[in-house]
């Protein structure tokens, strides 16, 4: 088989190749090969195995990038299905207030949180959220995230929530990051409609909804179900909404309390209910009955301080397929690592080096519907990895230089080798 495109010399290729999403016991299944070697053509997954049988199975092109990964390790491009990286302004200052004792709750009352944010981003022209928001794309990039989810919800007026996916679209169109873009405007109740909640529902169902769908410019819709936010009542009337529409749905569950969430993701069947830091015997049951994919932001509970992380392991018990998101926001999702994300689900939510893995790859990709063509290293599919120095276990040393290379289609979009960093000193 032709490849244009090899990585070799690794020490072992954790492929997390199989069938999507993985649950239970299957969820600790990250598929090692030892000594293994990845090769492409044109962006696809041609071979992965052993080396020692490179030369009898691959015949790389006149042209072939090849790629020695030193004795590292190889994964998959990291994929991290909840993000808000899009938005303006500055709330680090609420960062301050919380190291010195504020709670969420008691900052959010006097103006700031989401509706701090609120204001920056609507007085945004689509350049400026594009340039700020290629900088965090960036960040994530050198990461290794290959793919991630980008929720609006920042503008909660019909007009600013296209803006904010528009400005989506734009990325997508020049970022390496292959971007899912998801409909908010169910972020918040912005504070005119305070008086007249109804009303805003109204908005988000009758203008803001089918202004989204014949534009064309996301594919999911989202809902904050927490309680002094949108009700589960709400919450399944807007999601609803959006499915008539074509927006498929996801939501964020059960994260400052037990909402009823969950049960609503289970009743709409959404594709992914989210934080879930709350969630119950009965809610995980629903969800598993359901197959809806549990993703779970433990750098969020870090930031906010909330002191308790979502029952990763009593997700996994249940047969919930567990997946791992980083969360990126203005106000409590100040980590663009998704290996942050894995060594927080190993240290905080006691899930296995492994499980953690999968939930950032495969398990990721089932939450975007994107488990096809991303996620996993596996002839078919998009070669897209991350080259580690060292065992890929190195990938929780938080701090270190862990991250050699990041692969995305067959290109090294990152490069943090001894040659490179020699190449930038010398210039």
């Amino acid at each position: 088989m032709l490849a244009d495109f090899l990585i070799r010399n690794t020490c072992e290729v954790l492929t997390c190749a199989g069938p999507a999403p993985r649950r239970g016991p299957r969820q600790a299944d990250a598929g090692p090969i030892a000594a293994a070697a990845v090769a492409s053509y044109h962006g696809t997954i041609v071979f992965v195995g052993f080396e020692s049988l490179v030369a009898d199975e691959v015949e790389l092109t006149p042209d072939a990038i090849v790629i020695d990964a030193q004795g590292g390790a190889v994964v998959p491009g990291f994929v991290d299905p909840h993000t808000h990286v899009i938005f303006a302004g500055d709330r680090r200052a609420e960062l301050r207030r919380r190291l010195a004792g504020a709670s969420y709750a008691e900052i959010a009352a006097e103006g700031g949180g989401i509706l701090g944010t609120v204001i920056a981003t609507r007085a945004a022209t689509e350049t400026a959220l594009a340039a700020e928001t290629r900088v965090r794309l960036d960040e994530m990039l050198r990461c290794g995230t290959t793919t991630c989810e980008v929720k609006s919800g920042y503008a909660l007026t019909t007009e600013g929530e296209l803006k904010m996916l528009r400005t989506v679209r734009t990325l997508a169109a020049t970022h390496p990051i292959e971007l899912s873009a998801t409909f908010m405007g169910a972020h918040e109740v912005p504070p005119e409609y305070r008086e007249c909640r109804t009303a805003y529902v109204d908005l988000i169902v009758n203008d803001m909804i089918p202004a989204v769908a014949r534009e064309g410019v996301a594919e999911w819709c989202d809902v904050f179900c927490e309680t002094g936010v949108f009700t589960p009542h709400e919450a399944r009337e807007i999601l609803e909404a959006g499915r008539a529409a074509g927006l498929k749905p996801r939501i964020h569950a059960d994260e400052l309390g037990a909402s009823g969430g969950s049960r609503v993701a289970a009743a709409v069947g959404a594709r992914s209910a989210d934080h879930l830091i709350f969630v119950d015997d009965d809610g995980a049951s629903a969800l598993a009955r359901r197959e809806v994919v549990a993703t779970l932001l433990p750098i969020a509970s870090f930031y906010l301080k909330l002191g308790r992380f979502a029952p990763a392991r009593m997700l996994i018990e249940r047969g919930v397929a567990v997946a791992l998101a980083s969360d990126v926001n203005p106000g409590a999702g100040y980590s663009p690592s998704m290996p942050f994300a894995m060594t927080l689900a190993c240290f905080a939510m006691n899930l296995t080096f492994e499980e953690a893995l999968v939930a950032a790859t495969l398990n990721a990709a089932c939450a975007l519907d994107r488990q096809d063509r991303v996620g996993s290293l596996e002839p078919g599919k998009q070669m897209d990895a991350v080259i580690v120095n060292g065992p890929a276990i190195n990938l929780i040393r938080v701090g270190a230089d862990t991250i050699r290379a990041v692969v995305k289609r067959g290109t090294r979009v990152v490069d943090n080798s001894g040659k490179q960093r020699e190449r930038l000193k010398a210039e």
